[in-house]
């Protein structure tokens, strides 16, 4: 069986015993911010075990998409992957473990026809009951291992979640492959067993400080490495040898003019690349771009290993861009994401990888002398500084420096490296630190209830004030000049900052007093602050208010905010689905919204993402919203932003007629239909990082003020130039050409009025000790004017030291330059300007050739100039 097979097979077995066939979630986990990275199966399925969410059905089965960061280091051996296929069967509080034991044992007997001779269990130490139904379909006792909690508990996936005891199925291939010792078996780190399958018994749900807690119905997640899998079905030890790999491996030889399989160190570093390379093309096509930190990092972190290790196998240029092409054409129709992001992963490889070979370069260079004085000082460490001085100032990653210095003998001192980090940070920290407010501390101490947010359907409302904080103090009134926080009871009608979009403006109005609010947060779920200052009498917890939101403020944030859905829909449209968005900001003036690219737009592209916006105002089309089951609405298409935190039952908001054009998971304000925008323009697009752009844009009377700001100034710039207002461009340009050929003529016009001063300048010069010495003032416009007279003098002179000084901006400024002859003798124009300038009240310096200097006396052009002479050395 191929690899295509045994997923398929897989799947069909479990459809047949009544699971839900669900997709692969994307590599970065939407909804849960605890993970970095989809590292199982039971991701997607968490809030159904945790009861967060319902599920579509109680039995699931998937083949998920995953990657493991822990074992990146590892990655060159036979086993060790970081992004692999995990194909799982979940229950939702349906069956447990005798269902689960039961049907893997027929899946791997009956439709993979594994011998039943080979297989072997591991169970927790306690689990007898895992123990009983092994024996009940046949398993000798003594192939059923028990372990501890380090080798048979599984989770909890990230800082917390659901865990409990797990059993495992391993494969033996034979005693052959044994290291031989008494205690050889399925927990040895010998070559002679693998995990094939772990079936998970999720029982608990552990926090993050380790405690755990049953949860209301015990679940079932298991895991069959779709790898190790199909490396025992089709009869090989190593998962490079199987169809998932040999693709790769086979255009590496292509690439290398090198065969896998003739050398072990080469071999090594063939699974790197191979793996690697794999690896991260699922990462970029899934929406992670380079950069520092985060999931950014692991990426550029397997990324830089693979073209270190590629360099082992004659790869000194780009190479990865062909591995990622290999495995869309392997893996694409498995999974269509590869394909539909292909331009943006390539270009992003392209990037990435030529900018770390020229890094490499530098650093290797570097790192050898460091190993090398090592050595020579017989260290057995690399010095923390030394690793820091690396990564700070030539970028050469602390994890490469670190694999190359255990290749070579050497240890790293990275927890030295770690606390320069920290020190880093800290100054960094000082830098920028200023006077903090306070914590949530004094909000929790409150004790209210969260008001109901009514905001979607009205603007006014009638709650009653629960408190009051005034001077960061819990008071009962307020009086006016009174900066306050307003807590209500009841409802409220204000939309708190969030989801980008910030809080609402307003007004209470109450018995004896009103209050202007100017800002609308939420500190802590659920509980609402509303910040402003009474403006007339007092207000007092316990009065009944009315509670009225600004309706302009709300309706220019409500029309920027459905601008950005249609934008980031526009941007897909035009660029490709992998422009998500990565955080934005909606507020009634503009919006702005930044999102995954690796190139600026270009105009052409701008205009097309603009008019598609507009387009689609123009069509007034109805804004609809829906509230469905997260994984209801992830099912059907919505997009969801990674690092958010979504309940059980989500918001959806969507726009198209038919076929939905923007379908998103949002909580904010919108308006009625897209023709209440009026107009969308984009006024700015730019780099805020390495693959990351942000649009700036204005809907509604912004634009229609941005426009007729500039039709203004062209306006002004057409009577200024005295011409129509449509031949302003050309009359721009023949200006800007006109300029530029009087540029040109004024430059050429120095250049021959200094050569024919220079035969005037050469009769001024003197001997000093054998060198000839000319230093005197000339007219220059600038010191490029004073470098080419330079130039010309020194051509003319043949040997000798020459200073040129010239007031400029009414400044003194000098350049000196001495013939190459005279260097080599100790004559040096870095030191003479140096102490020219001085004379001058100024400073410089340069090269022994030629310098520059500048001062602040222009009254001392001559003193400095005469003072030459004196300071001609040999």
């Amino acid at each position: 069986m191929n690899s295509s097979q045994i997923r398929e097979e897989y799947l069909r077995f479990f459809e047949e015993k009544d699971h839900l066939r669900i997709p692969s979630s994307p590599l970065i986990p939407i909804g849960d911010p605890t993970l970095l990275l989809t590292s199982a199966g039971v991701v997607q399925i968490k809030p159904y075990f945790t009861g967060e969410t319902t599920p579509p059905s109680p039995r699931l089965v998937s083949c998920q998409k995953c990657f493991r960061t822990t074992d990146i280091d590892s990655v060159g051996d036979t086993k060790h992957l970081t992004f692999f296929e995990m194909l799982g069967n979940f229950s939702v509080g349906d069956y447990f473990k005798k269902e689960a034991i039961e049907w893997a044992w027929e899946f791997v007997t009956e439709r993979l026809h594994l011998p039943p001779e080979r297989l072997w269990i591991g169970i927790l130490l306690d689990d007898d009951e895992s123990f009983g139904y092994w024996r009940e379909i046949g398993i000798p006792a003594e192939r059923i291992l028990r372990f501890g909690e380090e080798e048979n508990f599984w989770g909890p996936p990230g800082e917390e979640g659901p865990c409990g005891p797990c059993s495992e199925i391993h494969y033996d291939f034979g005693e052959e492959f044994s290291c031989g010792k008494p205690t050889c078996g399925p927990a040895c780190d010998c070559e002679r067993f693998v995990e094939l399958w772990n079936l998970v018994f999720t029982q608990f749900y552990q926090d993050r400080d380790g405690k755990r807690t049953p949860l209301p119905k015990p679940n079932i997640d298991t895991g069959l490495g779709l790898e190790r899998t199909a490396a025992v079905v089709q009869g090989t030890r190593d998962v490079y040898n199987t169809d998932l790999f040999t693709p790769i491996v086979k255009r590496i030889c292509e690439l290398t003019g090198k065969e896998y399989g003739s050398d072990d160190v080469l071999d090594y570093a063939f699974r790197v690349v191979a793996e690697h390379g794999r690896g991260i093309a699922f990462l970029i096509a899934d929406g992670v771009v380079p950069s520092n930190e985060g999931r950014g990092y692991v990426l550029r972190r397997v990324l830089r290993r693979a073209v270190r290790f590629g360099r082992k196998l004659g790869l000194d240029g780009p190479f990865l861009a062909e591995i990622a092409q290999v495995v869309i054409d392997t893996m694409g129709d498995q999974y269509p994401e590869l394909q539909q992001n292909k331009k943006f992963m390539l270009e992003a490889i392209q990037q990435e990888e030529a900018r770390f070979l020229l890094t490499l370069d530098v650093g290797i260079t570097l790192l050898d002398q460091i190993i090398g004085q090592a050595k020579y000082r017989k260290d057995t460490s690399i010095e923390a500084i030394d690793i820091f001085r690396l990564y700070d100032t030539y970028g050469f990653p602390p994890e490469v420096t670190a694999e190359i210095a255990r290749e070579q003998g050497l240890s790293v001192d990275m927890e030295g490296f770690e606390k320069e980090m920290e020190s880093q940070r800290e100054r960094g920290r000082a830098v920028h630190r200023f006077g903090g407010g306070r914590g949530g501390e004094i909000y929790e101490q409150l004790k209210i209830e969260s008001p109901k947010f009514v905001g979607y359907d009205k603007l006014k409302a009638q709650p009653i004030v629960a408190a009051i904080l005034a001077g960061g103090k819990n008071v009962q009134k307020a009086r006016e000049g009174d900066e306050v926080e307003i807590f209500l009871l009841g409802e409220t009608p204000f939309y708190p900052e969030g989801g980008g979009q910030v809080g609402d403006t307003g007004e209470f109005r109450g018995p004896d007093g009103r209050v202007d609010v100017s800002d609308t947060q939420m500190p802590l779920t659920g509980l609402i602050v509303h910040r402003g200052g009474v403006i007339e009498g007092t207000i007092s917890v316990g009065e009944p208010v009315e509670a009225e939101v600004n309706p302009v403020h709300r309706t220019d944030t409500a029309r920027n905010h459905t601008a950005t859905h249609l934008l980031h829909a526009a941007l897909r449209q035009v660029i490709g689905s992998h422009a998500r968005q990565s955080g934005s900001l909606v507020a009634p003036d503009r919006l702005r919204f930044d999102f995954t690219h690796l190139l600026a737009l270009s105009q052409g592209e701008l205009e097309e993402v603009q008019h598609i916006v507009n387009e689609k105002i123009e069509k007034r089309i109805k804004v609809k919203y829906k509230h469905m089951p997260f994984a209801q609405a992830i099912a059907e298409g919505a997009l969801a932003f990674f690092g958010d935190k979504y309940g059980d039952t989500v918001r959806v908001v969507e726009m198209g007629d038919g076929a939905p054009f923007s379908l998103e998971l949002c909580g904010g304000t919108h308006v009625d239909d897209t023709g209440d925008i009026w107009r969308f323009q984009i006024i700015d697009e730019g780099s805020i990082g390495s693959g990351m752009r942000r649009i700036e844009a204005v809907t509604a009377r912004g634009a229609e003020r941005w426009i007729s700001e500039r039709i203004s100034t062209l306006d002004s710039l057409a009577e200024r130039l005295q011409v129509p207002l449509g031949q302003v461009p050309k009359r721009v340009s023949d200006l800007a050409s006109e300029l530029d050929r009087e540029r040109k003529r004024a430059a050429a016009l120095e250049r021959e009025l200094a050569r024919k001063s220079v035969e005037e300048l050469v009769a001024k010069r003197v001997e000093v000790d054998g060198i000839t010495v000319l230093a005197v003032q000339v007219q220059a416009s600038s010191v490029d004017a004073m470098r080419q007279m330079g130039d010309l003098l020194k051509a003319r002179l043949g040997s000798g030291a020459i200073v040129l000084g010239a007031i400029i901006n009414e400044k003194p400024s000098f350049v000196a330059m001495v013939t190459p002859d005279l260097v080599g003798k100790g004559v040096h124009a870095g030191e003479i300007v140096k102490q020219v300038a001085k004379v001058a009240g100024g400073g410089g310096g340069g090269s022994a050739e030629i310098a520059q200097a500048g001062g602040k006396d222009k009254g001392k052009l001559k003193e400095a100039l005469d003072a030459v002479k004196g300071f001609i050395k040999r």
